[in-house]
């Protein structure tokens, strides 16, 4: 066979291959995303409690609502992260949770006057061993920055309290300290008062160049947007 026609077959081969491992790395990531791996869970929010009213539920509504005290985070809170990425060419949304959250909310009267809120930053997990390892790593490097934190620098005013069961949205100022940067922020909190409890919920926008964070692309086959959300779902007991 002539030389010219076996360079020929050996670059039709090379590109066919080429191609074939493509489909099956596309189609591979295709395949985790949405049959293994499943959709992401959905944003953190008050609607995913779905408490049923109580007798307490009731009292809250008809009786005393002050809510005037020091509020702790109690059972059942979470926070996270939740970042667009993509997966081999295929969209995907990264999401990491803990529960492992300390805190304490003050009340007086009808403001808060203060609130403050600790992580522990390596308790934060996803549904990826490898994405866990890199967050641990070089990305929020937890060794070295084993918490993270929130303390509001601004009173909110609650006043007037939305009836027992109902939610209000309120804007909050505080300073966040991630990966031993703090930063001043402002966002939008979702609240509920029922029963003896305190529920708050919402999200913040990180830009992850203001907190000196690299950005969580790990080449060739996942790569990020420069920003992504911390959200929080807390519940407050007296």
């Amino acid at each position: 066979m002539p030389r010219h026609r076996r360079s020929r077959r050996l670059v039709a081969w090379l590109v066919g291959a080429a191609v074939a491992v493509a489909v099956l790395v596309v189609g591979g990531a295709f395949v985790y995303i949405h049959f293994i791996s499943g959709p992401a869970p959905a944003p953190l929010s008050l609607k995913d409690l779905k408490s049923s009213p109580s007798a307490g539920t009731a009292a809250s509504r008809n009786g005393s609502r002050s809510v005037a005290g020091t509020w702790r985070v109690a059972s059942g809170s979470l926070v996270g992260y939740r970042v667009n990425e993509v997966l081999a060419g295929q969209d995907n949304v990264a999401v990491g949770r803990t529960s492992d959250i300390s805190g304490t909310m003050t009340i007086k009267g009808s403001t808060v006057t203060s609130a403050s809120f600790t992580v522990a930053m390596d308790t934060i997990k996803s549904n990826e061993s490898e994405r866990d390892a890199q967050f641990n790593g070089r990305i929020m490097d937890t060794a070295a920055y084993p918490t993270g934190k929130l303390e509001l620098t601004a009173p909110i005013n609650l006043a007037p309290l939305p009836p027992g069961g109902d939610f209000r949205d309120f804007h909050a100022t505080a300073d966040l300290t991630l990966h031993g940067h703090t930063r001043a922020v402002t966002f939008t909190l979702e609240a509920e008062h029922v029963g003896g409890a305190i529920d708050v919920s919402g999200s913040i926008p990180i830009l992850f160049a203001d907190w000196d964070i690299s950005n969580p692309s790990f080449s060739p086959f996942v790569t990020t947007q420069n920003h992504g959300e911390l959200e929080f779902l807390i519940k407050f007991a007296s």
